[in-house]
């Protein structure tokens, strides 16, 4: 895949474009599927509430995935993308409303490094509240 940004072309505090991803109960049975996680937590909202959440809950890994696609879809390359870490700080509550939440996504080029490398920071945020802390990425840029 052809490199879409090249290192000559940021500077630290260029923004990339913010996205929003809705997540739907649906979502999350979808991601269950796929990842393999089945924790009740994230579909039965009885016991959620029992455990002393707000209600089912989006899996973490998959909040930490839907916030690096703002950086994928930036560079162009998935792979391009060699260092991502996040703390989980909030948990993104999920309605059984049919319209469910959705999950803010906004970055910006927080560092130059060496060998064409940037630090991307990201803001990740459901219902104005930070829900991923920590969050970033280094990215190899062309």
């Amino acid at each position: 895949m052809m490199m879409a940004i090249s290192f000559d072309e940021v500077e630290v505090g260029t923004e990339l474009p913010a996205r929003s991803f809705p997540v739907t109960r649906a979502t999350l049975v979808q991601y269950a599927g796929a990842s393999g996680d089945f924790n009740p937590i994230h579909w039965n909202e009885k016991f959620a509430l029992e455990v002393g959440l707000p209600d089912v809950i989006a899996h973490g890994m998959f909040t930490m995935a839907e916030a690096i696609r703002v950086v994928t879809d930036w560079v162009g390359d998935p792979a391009a993308v060699i260092e991502y870490g996040v703390r989980f700080t909030k948990p993104v509550p999920v309605p059984n409303d049919g319209v469910g939440t959705v999950i803010e996504v906004s970055a910006k080029v927080a560092a130059l490094l060496e060998d064409r490398r940037v630090r991307v920071d990201l803001l990740v945020k459901n219902n104005d509240l930070k829900v991923l802390g920590m969050s970033r990425a280094v990215v190899q840029l062309g």
